[in-house]
């Protein structure tokens, strides 16, 4: 049975419409079209794709790492309640045995299907990093490149596995990055101390851009560019970026911006800590603290974050000056573009997946259906109901 939504306004890739009507039916957008029959009754006010979380390892008090069969659904609808449509489930740097039952389960959670935002498949970050600069990765079980093992982890991961990072200058690192592109895997670059030229040969290569850009790289230096740098300037390569207000300074937002444009893709970096109160908490199995919802290491470093992709929408929009429909297609089109399901997802219009985003003027979520399901309301204040969200909870979850 198809369902109609009335906007004040709507966002396509062409730009914003005034008064439209969005028909979908069974999952899929089937129209768009002017509203012309002279009632001024709106369901919404604004209409805008579903977001697409590319980067998290956690929220709600769970974390992708963790054996329970329930944390990915619990993450899923965490998701759908910050107006994700779909998100890729990251992984964080462990021994190799609990990265590949991680992999395993993310596959059974693709293929099963989750109750709130769609679970597109998994971003293994780690363990192909190098000392310098990596943050809240143990270095002790940091592994080198071996293409024999990257087959085995895409084995496991019955085609969910969508992203690697890895940093470009470890030994067979242009190797694994051929053979990861020729499968269909992105490659983003981070948690590595190389140069500019360095990373201008792995993106060269085939890698796809950088991993949160600016953290976790060399920063910019006029003489050694870097790894930032060398994103920067490269016509193609995606950088992702954390905008928090803590990762990134605002007039490094407004950098990117203008470097890179359309080649920016908004993240969260969550960890299990979002939506949490304050305390110590687990990523993977480095014990971080938060404090008035900062996550950092016991050196002091960040570690992931408690933001909302909703949030870094609006961080976008109140700190850089980014123009609202630029900020929405860094955390939906551009998502989509880089992971090559924009034929689906990532802009609303005809013939795509109906995973839509009701907001108010002041960018709050009002409703949001993921494949033309609305996610109910009262689903998603039950999964933060009760002991999740009580300090007598926090040490049992966290620790």
């Amino acid at each position: 049975m198809a369902s109609r939504i009335r906007a004040r306004r709507l966002l396509t890739e062409q730009g914003w419409l005034e008064h439209q009507e969005l028909t979908h039916e069974g999952g899929i957008i089937t129209a768009i079209d002017p509203i012309t029959d002279g009632d001024p009754a709106r369901d919404v006010e604004l209409l805008v794709p579903a977001l697409i979380d590319g980067h998290v390892h956690g929220g709600a008090g769970v974390d992708v790492m963790d054996s329970d069969g329930n944390a990915l659904a619990t993450l899923s609808m965490a998701k759908a309640a910050e107006g994700v449509g779909a998100f890729l489930a990251t992984t964080v740097t462990a021994p190799l045995p609990e990265i590949e039952q991680a992999l395993a389960r993310i596959a059974d959670g693709v293929a099963h299907g989750m109750p709130g935002a769609e679970l597109l498949g998994c971003y293994l970050e780690g363990p192909y990093f190098t000392p310098d600069n990596k943050g809240a990765h143990d270095q002790a079980l940091f592994r080198e490149l071996d293409i024999a093992e990257l087959t085995h982890l895409q084995q496991l991961a019955r085609g969910s596995l969508k992203v690697v990072a890895l940093a470009p200058e470890k030994p067979n690192a242009i190797a694994s990055i051929h053979h990861l592109a020729a499968n269909g895997v992105r490659v983003m670059l981070g948690h590595s101390a190389a140069d500019h030229d360095t990373t201008m040969a792995a993106l060269a290569a085939g890698a796809s851009g950088l991993v949160h850009c600016f953290n976790g790289m060399r920063g910019l230096h006029h003489r050694e560019p870097g790894m930032v740098g060398a994103g920067l300037v490269h016509p193609t390569a995606w950088l992702e970026l954390i905008a928090d207000g803590h990762h990134l300074h605002p007039s490094v937002l407004k950098l990117c911006h203008c470097c890179a444009g359309q080649r920016l893709l908004l993240v969260t970096d969550a960890m299990r800590a979002a939506g949490m109160p304050d305390g110590h908490y687990l990523l993977g199995n480095y014990r971080v603290e938060m404090k008035n919802g900062v996550v950092r290491t016991d050196t002091g470093g960040l570690a992931g974050s408690t933001l909302t992709l909703l949030g870094a929408v609006r961080n976008m929009v109140q700190l850089a000056n980014v123009p609202l429909d630029e900020a929405i297609a860094m955390a939906s089109l551009a998502p989509a573009k880089m992971l090559g399901i924009a034929d689906r997802l990532g802009s609303l219009a005809v013939g795509k997946q109906a995973n839509l985003l009701a907001l108010t003027t002041e960018l709050n979520q009002q409703h949001i259906w993921v494949a033309g399901r609305e996610i109910n309301p009262t689903d998603l204040s039950s999964l933060f109901s009760g002991s999740r969200v009580n300090q007598d909870a926090q040490e049992s979850l966290c620790i």
